[in-house]
């Protein structure tokens, strides 16, 4: 396998070239240390003799779908849990992909140990396990209006943390009285999707981190199959005028929904300042720690693995709670999509928990 770019350059460090690659895709800093973290882990695997399967050193740009095979043979046997190995496998194979498709490599090693894996990644790993009473007492000691709209918002709607980033003034819809209009001097109006359909979140499928955007080059991407209109419920509702009311002046002629009250004063929330702001509410109850894992620490996605939990638990409704969290579209999405007034919303309404 070769190691140069497709410009013939000498590739010294692959590993590098990708991670600073994401770093132009936008990719955040955590996403960028948790590659490398599974990278380098690779990397000193097969620069052990006595592991791989040819009994010497090789290179990244050398490895075999066997040497791969044989890593992932490691990690099972190392006592990784299942969803980590695939996690794990899954990176190595975006990795692999992601060289091969700008020509660094000459192919990748890693598809056939995916097609050949048992495994898939368990987006819903065993998880802490947290009461609605529970939540509410949680949420009543957050009490800051923007860390509080953010909480309820993620609780209420089960969005990605990047889709919430991305939300902008337009997205949002209230009632005749909203506040939007005192706050963007009636420059900003909601997108045409939302008219008739009451209070309301659009969220796009279509923003990507490194795009520019309504004027703004974002940071996040969001990953829904196709857009989809959320109701806002009367308790969001309460959150989001409240942060309103008291939102500074936004940096970004996008006009995001969520800004900065802190350092970044007026700057647009990135996944890494949500992320923080959960995890600083969360360490305070007990519910995170450093170098904890997903089945113990509460982080931004908890938030969206509660909201499918309770949802679809409260409605047996699998369709409604998909379409809401963004994971169908096509044919499925447009039977919502078309019948959302006295279908998704009704249903929503009926069975979204009470956070107050």
């Amino acid at each position: 396998m070769s190691a140069e770019t497709a410009e013939g350059e000498a590739l010294e460090d692959p590993i590098a070239y990708f991670l600073q690659d994401m770093t132009y895709h936008g990719k955040s800093e955590r996403t960028r240390d948790a590659y490398e973290r599974v990278l380098r882990r690779f990397e000193a695997f097969l620069s052990d003799p006595s592991t791989t399967p040819s009994g010497s050193q090789t290179s990244v740009a050398e490895a075999t779908h066997r040497d791969c095979m044989a890593w992932i043979h490691s990690l099972r046997r190392s006592d990784v849990a299942d969803s980590t190995v695939a996690t794990y496998a899954s990176y190595l194979h975006r990795f692999y992909a992601y060289l091969a498709q700008v020509g660094a490599f000459e192919s990748n090693p890693m598809t056939l140990v995916i097609e050949e894996m048992d495994e898939r990644i368990d987006t819903n790993p065993s998880r802490r396990e947290i009461s609605l009473p529970d939540m509410r007492d949680f949420l009543a000691t957050v009490t800051h209006p923007l860390d509080h709209a953010v909480v309820t918002a993620l609780l209420k709607t089960g969005m990605r943390v990047g889709e919430l980033c991305n939300l902008d003034l337009r997205d949002l819809a209230l009632d005749d009285d909203t506040p939007i209009d005192a706050v963007s001097n009636g420059i900003v109006t909601s997108r045409p999707h939302l008219d008739g359909r009451g209070p309301s979140l659009y969220v796009a499928a279509e923003p990507a981190a490194g795009a520019v955007v309504a004027g703004e080059e974002r940071t996040a991407s969001n990953k829904r199959k196709r857009s989809t209109v959320i109701p806002v419920d009367d308790e969001l509702e309460v959150a989001l005028r409240r942060w309103l009311a008291i939102r500074p002046a936004a940096r970004s002629p996008a006009e995001p929904l969520f800004v900065s009250t802190s350092g970044s004063w007026g700057s647009r929330l990135t996944p890494d300042m949500v992320h923080h702001l959960v995890e600083g509410h969360a360490s305070d109850a007990g519910w995170h720690r450093s170098g904890g894992g997903a089945e113990e620490n509460v982080t931004p996605h908890y938030f969206r693995h509660f909201f499918t939990t309770h949802l679809r638990d409260r409605t047996g409704d699998r369709g409604i709670v998909k379409y809401l969290r963004g994971d169908v579209g096509g044919d499925i999405i447009d039977t919502y999509t078309h019948n959302w007034g006295d279908r998704v919303r009704e249903t929503y309404e009926r069975h979204i928990y009470s956070l107050y």
